[in-house]
C-alpha cells in the first residue's frame, strides 16, 4: 500500500498562480493531484526550488500535503535553461529531507526534475516515476520558424530519464507513441494516465451572468485564449483569426488571458501587441493579465468558444476545463488535443495553423446556434472522462507497478 510519495517540481511551484512566468498547467496538475492523493490517505511532499528569500523552508498546504522550498542557485526567478547547473544542488536538498524517511515512490515532473529524480533514485534506491509534460524533440517538430531549438542538454536529460525511470508517465496514448518514436522508450516502462478536471469548479453556468461578472458586454460574441504568452501557445495565430472573425461578425471580441512566460515571453508579448495594432484590433482584442486558476472558469462560461491554437500540447488542460464548462473548443490537431477534444462532438480540430481555417471554425460556431448547442452538450459529456479521482486511482496502480519493477531490478 502506498503511504507517502514525493513530487519533484524543480522549476515551478504548485503554490504559484498559473499563466505567468514558469507557472502553467503543470502547477495545476501537481496541486490537484496532491490534494486528491491526500484525500486517499497518501501523504504528499512536493519539492520545488526556492525563488525568493522570504519563502519558508516548509509550507503545510493541507493535511498531509507539504511543499518544501529547496535552495538551488540564487533565490530568485530564473529561466529554465539557467537551472541545469543547479540540478545536483536541488537533488541534494531533496535527499536531505527524504533520507530521514524515504517515500514509497518519487514522482518527478519535467526533464529538470527528472534529472534530479535520477540522482535521488540512485542514492536512496527509491523507485522513480516521471511525467515530462512536454518533450523537447516533439516541440522542435512544431516550433515556429523564429524559435530556437531545444537545448542539447534537455534532449540528453530526457533520454537518460526515459532510460532509467521505473515508470515514464504519458498523458495520452499519443504521447506514449511519441516517447517510443522519438526517444526509443521501452514500452514496458511506459504508463498512460491523463490529468483530471475539478468539475466542482469547472462547470456550466449562465453565459450572460458570467459576462456581467467578468465585465464583458452581454450582447457581443466572445472567444477566449488562455495560457502563458509564448510562441508555443499560438497566440499569434489567434490574433490573425480575430481579425478575420471581426470582419465577418460585427462586435466580436477576443480575450487573451495570461502573462509572459519563458526567455522569449516578453518579446512575444511585445510582438503580439504590435501585431494587434497593425491589424487594427483595438476594441476587438483584449490582453488580460493571468487570473487565479479557479477564476478562469467564469471566463470560460462567459465565452462562446475557447481557442487553443497551440503548436504543441502533451495534454491541453485549458481545452479540457473549457469543455467541462460546456464551451466548445476550436483547437489545433496536435499532441494531446486530439485526445482531449472530440472533433465534431465537443469542438473542432484544425489541421495546421492557417488562420483562415481556424477562423472558419470559429465563425461557424458563432453563426450556427444549432451547431454551437450540439457541441456544447458534447463538450460536457466528453469532459466527464477526465477526473482527478480517476487520475489518482490510476497513479496508485502505476506507483505499485514502479515499486515491483524496481524490486525486480
Amino acid at each position: 500500500m502506498i503511504r507517502r510519495v514525493a513530487y519533484l517540481s524543480m522549476h515551478t511551484s504548485p503554490l504559484m498562480q498559473p499563466g505567468v512566468g514558469n507557472a502553467g498547467g503543470m502547477n495545476v496538475y501537481i496541486d490537484e493531484l496532491a490534494r486528491t492523493m491526500t484525500g486517499r490517505g497518501v501523504a504528499v511532499d512536493v519539492f520545488t526550488r526556492r525563488t525568493g528569500p522570504e519563502q519558508p523552508d516548509l509550507v503545510e498546504v493541507d493535511d498531509g500535503y507539504r511543499v518544501f522550498h529547496v535552495d538551488a542557485g540564487p533565490p530568485e526567478y530564473a529561466p529554465i535553461g539557467d537551472m541545469v547547473d543547479w540540478v545536483q544542488e536541488f537533488a541534494e536538498g531533496v535527499m536531505a529531507v527524504l533520507d530521514v524517511d524515504p517515500p514509497d515512490v518519487v514522482h518527478s515532473h519535467y526533464w529538470l526534475s527528472g534529472s534530479a529524480g535520477l540522482v535521488v533514485k540512485r542514492k536512496l534506491g527509491v523507485p522513480l516515476a516521471n511525467s515530462f509534460h512536454t518533450l523537447g524533440r516533439v516541440k522542435d517538430l512544431a516550433k515556429r520558424f523564429d524559435e530556437a531549438p531545444e537545448s542539447a542538454a534537455r534532449i540528453a536529460a530526457e533520454l537518460e530519464v526515459i532510460a532509467e525511470s521505473d515508470c515514464v508517465v504519458a498523458a495520452t496514448p499519443l504521447e506514449a507513441q511519441e516517447l517510443m518514436e522519438h526517444y526509443g522508450a521501452d514500452p514496458t516502462r511506459l504508463c498512460t494516465s491523463p490529468p483530471g478536471i475539478d468539475h466542482g469548479v469547472f462547470s456550466p453556468g449562465d453565459r450572460s451572468e458570467a459576462r456581467r461578472s467578468v465585465g464583458w458586454d452581454v450582447d457581443r460574441a466572445h472567444a477566449v485564449v488562455a495560457g502563458r504568452i509564448q510562441p508555443l501557445k499560438g497566440v499569434d495565430v489567434a490574433l490573425e483569426v480575430a481579425a478575420i472573425v471581426a470582419a465577418a461578425i460585427p462586435g466580436f471580441r477576443l480575450s487573451v488571458i495570461g502573462g509572459a512566460s519563458g526567455p522569449a515571453g516578453e518579446d512575444e508579448l511585445d510582438r503580439l501587441t504590435a501585431r494587434a495594432a497593425q491589424l487594427d484590433l483595438e476594441g476587438v482584442v483584449d490582453f488580460h493579465a493571468a487570473v487565479p486558476h479557479t477564476e478562469l472558469a467564469e471566463y470560460y462560461r462567459a465565452a462562446d468558444v475557447v481557442m487553443v491554437p497551440s503548436r504543441s500540447e502533451s495534454f491541453g488542460l485549458v481545452a479540457a476545463e473549457a469543455q467541462s464548462c460546456g464551451v466548445p473548443v476550436v483547437a489545433a490537431r496536435v499532441g494531446g488535443l486530439e485526445h482531449v477534444v472530440a472533433d465534431g462532438r465537443s469542438g473542432i480540430l484544425i489541421d495546421g495553423w492557417d488562420p483562415e481555417d481556424h477562423a472558419d471554425a470559429v465563425i461557424s460556431l458563432l453563426s450556427d446556434a444549432e451547431l454551437s448547442a450540439r457541441l456544447s452538450t458534447g463538450a460536457l459529456r466528453w469532459s466527464e472522462r477526465f477526473s482527478w479521482d480517476s487520475t489518482a486511482n490510476r497513479f496508485l496502480e502505476l506507483y505499485e507497478g514502479a515499486i515491483h519493477r524496481a524490486e525486480r531490478g
